[in-house]
Order: C-alpha cells, then sequence, then structure tokens
C-alpha cells in the first residue's frame, strides 16, 4: 500500500503512516491524495520543501507523548506522584504496588515506545531521501544529515533509558524485516557512534541550514550551533556509558558554560494556536482529578534557603489517593505553553562535575558543584573530597537541579542506588525497568 505523509498545523506537522512498529495489520485504500505527498514522493527526487516539510514534522513529533514519558521517570523515580481519578494504574504499577507489575501491553508502555519510533522512521526517511535526489546541494544534503542523525539518535536515547534491561531495536528501516533488540551496552555504543557521524555531518553543513526550526532551537539553528546541541547529547550518552574523558572531550564543543546561565539550551515548544499542542505536563495550581503531587521526600529533603523550592508549589489542602498524601504540586511550568527543556546548560555542568569526579580532578568537580549550589543560594561544599562523597553530593544536585526532567530514575539505576529511593507503602517495588512491549514481542 501507498503511505501518505498528512501535514497538520504546527507549521506541518507529518504523521507517517507506514510506522511499521506502531501500526501493524493497517488496511488502507490505495487512494491518491492530491494534498498530502506519499512517503515514495519524498523518496525520489525530493525537494527542498518536501525535505523541510520531513523536519518540522519530525521536530513536532518529538513532542509526542512526553507526558506520559516525564510520568513514567519521575513516579518510578520518586520524584512525584501521578494522581488520577481515571487512572489508578498510575499509583498501582509505576510505583509496584502489592501484586502490581508493569504491563508490557498498556498506554505507559507502548505510547512513549511507539512516540519514539515513529520520530525514528520519520528521520530514516529524511536519510534516505537526502540521498535520492539531485536538488540539493552536498552542504544542504549535510545539514539535513546532522540534523536527522542527532534527532534519531536523541529518541533512541529516551526509549533505551525506559527500556533499560529489554534493550531497543536499532535497525528499524524495514518495518517488515527488523532489526533485534540490541542489549543496553551496545546501544549506547551505537547511539554514540550516530551522535558522532551527525556531528561530522554538521560540521560540513555550511553557514546556514535550508531548513527552519522552531523557537525551541533559538541559537542552535544553524549547523554550528546544533552541533553544540549535539555534543552536548554526547555528553550525556558518554556519561551514562561510563566513558568520562570522553565526555569532558565533548563538553568542549557543546554550549558548555561555567556559570549560572543555567536555562540556556535547547527546548520542545508548545502553543495554544490551532492544530499545536500545549505543554503535556502543566497541571494549574490546587486543581482535582488529574494532578502531579511532588514527592513529600522533596521537601523533607531540600534546604530551606534552597531556591529550587520554587519547582513545587504548596496546596490550599493536601491531596490523597490510593493511600499517599502530598501537599506540594509539581509547579515547574507556569502555564500550559511554557517550553520544556531537552537539555541545558545546569546539566552539562552536573555533567562536568560528574566526568572530573571520575577522572580524579576533584578540586575541579568541587568548582563545578559549587557553581550550582552557589547559584541556587546554597553555601560553598564542605563535605568529605572522597570520591563516593562527591558521587552523592553530584546526585544530590543533580535531584533537585533536573526535578521533573526524567533523570532521578536514570541516575540513581546507573549508581546502583535504586534502594535508596523512598517506598512509600509497605510491598512497593522500584522497578529497574520496563518490560518489553507486547508488540515487540512476535518479532
Amino acid at each position: 500500500m501507498k503511505s501518505y505523509i498528512y501535514k497538520i498545523k504546527y507549521q506541518a506537522v507529518l504523521v507517517l503512516l507506514a510506522t511499521g512498529l506502531v501500526l501493524q495489520g493497517c488496511e488502507v485504500d490505495n487512494i491518491p491524495d492530491p494534498n498530502n505527498p506519499t512517503v515514495e514522493s519524498v523518496l525520489n527526487n525530493a525537494t527542498v520543501d518536501d525535505l523541510n516539510n520531513l523536519v518540522v514534522g519530525t521536530e513536532a513529533g518529538m513532542r509526542n507523548f512526553l507526558g506520559t514519558y516525564y510520568d513514567n521517570m519521575g513516579v518510578i523515580g520518586r520524584e512525584h506522584y501521578r494522581f488520577s481519578s481515571a487512572d489508578p494504574r498510575f499509583t498501582a504499577d509505576l510505583l509496584g504496588k502489592g501484586s502490581s507489575v508493569l504491563d508490557n501491553n498498556t498506554f505507559y508502555t507502548t505510547n512513549p515506545w511507539a512516540g519514539r519510533y515513529r520520530v525514528v522512521k520519520n528521520t530514516n526517511i529524511l536519510i534516505a531521501s537526502v540521498f535520492n535526489t539531485t536538488l540539493i546541494t552536498e552542504e544542504q544534503r549535510q545539514g539535513y544529515l546532522g540534523f536527522a542523525k542527532t534527532i534519531k539518535a536523541h529518541q533512541l536515547l529516551l526509549n533505551l533509558t525506559m527500556m533499560w534491561e529489554p534493550g531497543i531495536r536499532l535497525d528499524v528501516d524495514d518495518p517488515d524485516n527488523l532489526g533485534p533488540f540490541v542489549e543496553r551496552g551496545a546501544a549506547l555504543d551505537s547511539i554514540a557512534l550516530l551522535l558522532n557521524e551527525g556531528a561530522a555531518h554538521l560540521a560540513a553543513a555550511g553557514a546556514t541550514f535550508p531548513f527552519t526550526l522552531s523557537q525551541g532551537f533559538a541559537g542552535f539553528n544553524n549547523p554550528a550551533g546544533f552541533l553544540q546541541f549535539n555534543r552536548a547529547l554526547a555528553a550525556r550518552v558518554a556519561v551514562y556509558r561510563e566513558e568520562f574523558g570522553e565526555a569532558l572531550t565533548f563538553l568542549q564543543g557543546s554550549f558548555l558554560e561555567l556559570n549560572t546561565n543555567f536555562n540556556k539550551g535547547v527546548y520542545y515548544v508548545f502553543s495554544a494556536s490551532s492544530g499545536d499542542v500545549l505543554n503535556p505536563v502543566f497541571v494549574a495550581p490546587n486543581s482535582s482529578g488529574e494532578i502531579r503531587i511532588a514527592h513529600p521526600s522533596f521537601i523533607a529533603d531540600i534546604a530551606p534557603n534552597d531556591d529550587r523550592r520554587s519547582k513545587v508549589l504548596e496546596r490550599d489542602e493536601a491531596a490523597s489517593l490510593d493511600g499517599l498524601t502530598g501537599r506540594y504540586d509539581v509547579a515547574l511550568y507556569k502555564t500550559n505553553t511554557d517550553p520544556i527543556p531537552i537539555i541545558r546548560n545546569e546539566e552539562l555542568i552536573l555533567i562536568y562535575a560528574e566526568a572530573n569526579i571520575r577522572t580524579g580532578n576533584t578540586l575541579e568537580a568541587v568548582r563545578a558543584l559549587n557553581i550550582i549550589r552557589q547559584g541556587h543560594g546554597l553555601g560553598p561544599y564542605a563535605g568529605s573530597l572522597s570520591e563516593a562523597a562527591l558521587i552523592d553530593e553530584m546526585l544530590e544536585q543533580r535531584r533537585f537541579s533536573l526535578y521533573f526532567e526524567g533523570h532521578r530514575w536514570v541516575d540513581m539505576r546507573r549508581y546502583n542506588k535504586l534502594s535508596e529511593l523512598p517506598i512509600d507503602r509497605a510491598g512497593d517495588d522500584v522497578w529497574t525497568t520496563f518490560p518489553k512491549p507486547f508488540i515487540e514481542e512476535a518479532f
């Protein structure tokens, strides 16, 4: 069957019906659509406009099911509770209540997984298209390839953070002949390689891109700026791989600034415009029914003068559900159009601190940690200079600085500290990984 690319307003969102991993067994009549190009037409001598539609749709698709992803990471990582009057699985399955386990065939597993692979499919089509057209320059080709491989790597990494033990599929070019699941270490190596390939393309892409990115990429919307974004992601992957010397090298090419410009970075953006989407994790203060409550340990553990306390807001009345109670709303976002960070300078400073701790450069690590501490109203670090103590301090600063940004569960897992996360009810579990999605068991 033919696969059509449908354009919706967010300056043109692409929905690719031939996702393979996502829509198994679909039957669509082979009726030409004059208003929407087919995948086949894009793959055959695509114009700049065709390719730019793929770029815009790829960026737009990155936002799909973000709310579910952040709930998954934050609830299991004991950053917040997701109270839902309509769905008890947020407080049962995700927290391991009683005999509850993570379901391999329900929305919190399958939706984020499929959403990321839809974007991967877009990038694969973009990569194939630029190699099969004579209507672009070589510098333009390099720009498209650098964009596509960087975003593909990021999307694969998000799925790997959920599927830590099962691993992920890397080769999904042919939906009828999917590649095997690749275990965590090899998957991280392949993601790192993909980012390095993307960096090489960006370095050869000239001064400007032939496409336009959203305001979320302000300052990073040309090959040089996007290369800094790519190297920032590469530094994140390097610490996941425990390649700490590499992380320091990649940071040199990123947008790292060792100062308090914490929010400089790349963001998902949202708007209330017709056809666009709103920030999926914003909830108004003191809401009821569908709410996100800060885990009580956040307020219990943060210092009184730490300005990161503003990431939560005390409610007029405590909220309770399923044996859980909290007095503070997650208040990281103030409106339903606030951007969500993909990666920002505060994380890079903390990666710099971590890499210096793990390579034995203690004084430089403490300097970086103090930039974070003093930037949030705390005094200089005065604890032990042992590696173990500095790792604990680094993880504590990541906990509060990167709150509700999808890192806490990952950080505690990679340092084998999941047992230190609080248990809310007798019999609750802290999961190490999501199960392989049911739809993948057939392949």
